[in-house]
């Protein structure tokens, strides 16, 4: 295929590296984007510093649905075998059924260990405020995993109500059933004394 523009014309519409069109198809100059200027940064939905409002912090049951896409696909992988082993085919041999076979034990695994989380952070927040049995000041959450089963845990540390606090105190408790799992209390080792003013 040739072109009908002169030689001229033709050399400027050919793509370059620091032109890029405008909306009016005409070329601009553009300048190449130094290491400084790229910077890395979270997506509006994930930053959640700008946030404002309670977080619904996501829940392990999502684990389900990859189970359910790897038991669909040991299925497939399965029919597959089936339909074409008479045929002596190339690529479907008996290697197709034990990937089934994988697929099937990760889905068993991803199903069982989707346990559905009852308990939020504002609720292990008061049981562990009753756990520790003093009165908490600051406090803060975190979503943890405990056994081969990935059981969700809430591992809350607390601080008590002085300033600064005398006692600090760690709880862990069910994410699940909301029973403490275990806790620490103990006089605040901390030093504060420097940030006296």
């Amino acid at each position: 295929m040739t072109s009908d523009l002169p030689d001229d014309e033709r050399a400027s519409s050919a793509p370059d590296d620091d032109r890029a069109g405008d909306d009016r198809g005409r070329t601009v100059e553009t300048k190449p984007l130094s290491d400084a200027d790229i910077r890395d940064a979270l997506p509006e939905d994930l930053n959640a510093a700008g946030y404002v409002g309670p977080y619904l912090f996501p829940n392990n049951s999502r684990r389900r649905i990859p189970a359910i896409l790897y038991t669909v696909i040991a299925i497939i992988c399965v029919v597959v075998y089936v339909l074409s082993k008479d045929k002596s085919p190339i690529l479907v041999n008996g290697g197709v059924v034990f990937a089934a076979i994988g697929l099937l034990l990760v889905a068993a695994y991803s199903f069982v260990s989707g346990w559905d989380l009852k308990v939020d952070e504002r609720d292990a927040l008061v049981v562990a405020t009753k756990q520790v049995g003093f009165p908490v000041g600051h406090a803060s959450a975190q979503m943890g995993w405990r056994g081969l089963l990935s059981r969700p845990t809430w591992r809350i540390l607390l601080y008590s109500a002085e300033d600064p606090p005398d006692k600090r105190g760690l709880v862990l408790i069910d994410g699940v059933d909301g029973e403490v799992v275990e806790y620490f209390v103990e006089d605040n080792p901390e030093d504060w004394s420097a940030l006296d003013s």
